[in-house]
């Protein structure tokens, strides 16, 4: 817990106006430490911030994870305001501290940055309905469509390999042979289905290196959370969780989306009977996201999005199990065997997504018009 001290040394080095009426932790991220002020300003009411710590042990390098979330934001906001959009709830907006940059270090070497809050729109943890996730989809694919001439290869990359699957693989059988918390033996089911996969974390490397896949901005944390639903419209207005926009291949945007809104259970559900890929979801999101997309994916692109979400899959999964194996030192955890819940139901989707292969494929055919 972050004392009060802290917070209010923070407070005081950002333009912030207003009187400070509330300052409380915020959202369900796993990552950041978030917090929710608001401010009453005289004739205007009370105006709501978004307040985060960053994750350093995360993000490594805070400083040009600020300057990829500014440079993507500005680009965004002309593009907006050239379509004849409302910048001000179709990307976030970041405020800068009293020295004029996007972020603060406190005296403790804290990152520290701020947000305005897009008010009336809510995140979803999970799909409720099927138009939301179509929303979700729409406003992923927008965000591509949006980015599309962004030069990729100009943004840092927040996490080195973030998405890189062969990568990431490699870092798994590190955790298995060095087994620093002797849990390996109670998981070598779990260790057995990823060795099994092998071939997956290699696929999307190889289509990038031969051209089939091109280099694109991508959010990389595609969950229907990071996507804003307008509280009258109903409409997905803005996408939101930047720190992971870096380069990267558009079907893994799309997989990751798949993989969280796709599957009938939560994400670390214990009753497995529970998880399957619900092929109905499916096909509400590939539509939107395609649509969204506006023709700006290759063919090539297209016909790869069912691999893009058994790769991303069983890649979070393994991420889950590695991070198991080393002591849960990435992903916030509830209790001992969480993430070792969170990976079985990853395992699950990648076993049902393959029962489902032909159906996945025929329903990203029927939008690739």
């Amino acid at each position: 817990m972050i004392n009060q001290y802290l917070l209010k040394e923070v407070i005081s080095h950002f333009d912030f106006v207003g009187s400070l009426l509330k300052c409380e932790p915020y959202g369900s991220g796993h990552i950041n430490d978030t917090y929710l002020l608001e401010y009453k300003i005289p004739h205007m009411g009370v105006v709501p911030i978004i307040l985060q710590r960053m994750n350093t042990n995360v993000f490594k390098k805070p400083v040009e994870l600020m300057e990829n979330i500014m440079n993507v934001t500005s680009f965004l906001r002309e593009k907006i305001t050239e379509n004849g959009g409302d910048p001000e709830r179709e990307t976030l907006t970041v405020i800068l501290n009293k020295a004029g940059k996007p972020y603060y270090k406190d005296s403790e070497g804290n990152y520290w940055r701020a947000y305005h809050f897009i008010t009336c729109a809510t995140g979803y943890d999970e799909v409720k309905c099927d138009e939301d996730f179509y929303q979700s989809a729409l406003a992923f694919g927008k965000f591509q469509s949006l980015l599309a001439d962004y030069p990729a290869e100009k943004l840092h990359e927040t996490i080195p390999d973030f998405h890189n699957t062969k990568a990431r693989f490699a870092v798994f059988k590190d955790a298995v042979e060095k087994d620093v918390c002797h849990r390996a033996k109670d998981v070598q089911a779990e260790i057995q289905f990823v060795l099994e996969h092998v071939d997956l974390a290699h696929v999307l490397g190889d289509m990038q290196a031969s051209g089939e896949l091109p280099l694109r901005v991508t959010h990389n944390d595609t969950k229907l959370n990071n996507v804003l639903i307008d509280d009258k419209t109903h409409q997905g207005i803005c996408v939101i969780d930047l720190d992971t926009v870096m380069p990267g291949l558009a079907i893994n945007d799309f997989g990751d989306s798949i993989r969280f809104g796709a599957s009938t259970g939560a994400e670390d559900e214990k009753d497995l009977s529970k998880i399957e890929c619900d092929m109905h979801l499916f096909e509400v999101y590939t539509k939107g996201f395609i649509k969204g997309c506006d023709g700006r994916l290759t063919d090539e692109e297209i016909k790869a999005l069912p691999l893009g979400a058994k790769v991303m899959t069983l890649e979070c999964g393994m991420r889950f199990l590695t991070d198991y194996l080393q002591g849960d030192t990435y992903f916030k955890t509830k209790y001992p065997t969480h993430n070792l819940d969170r990976c079985r139901t990853q395992f699950k989707l990648v076993s049902d997504m393959e029962k489902k292969w032909d159906t996945m494929n025929e329903i990203v055919s029927k939008y690739n018009i």
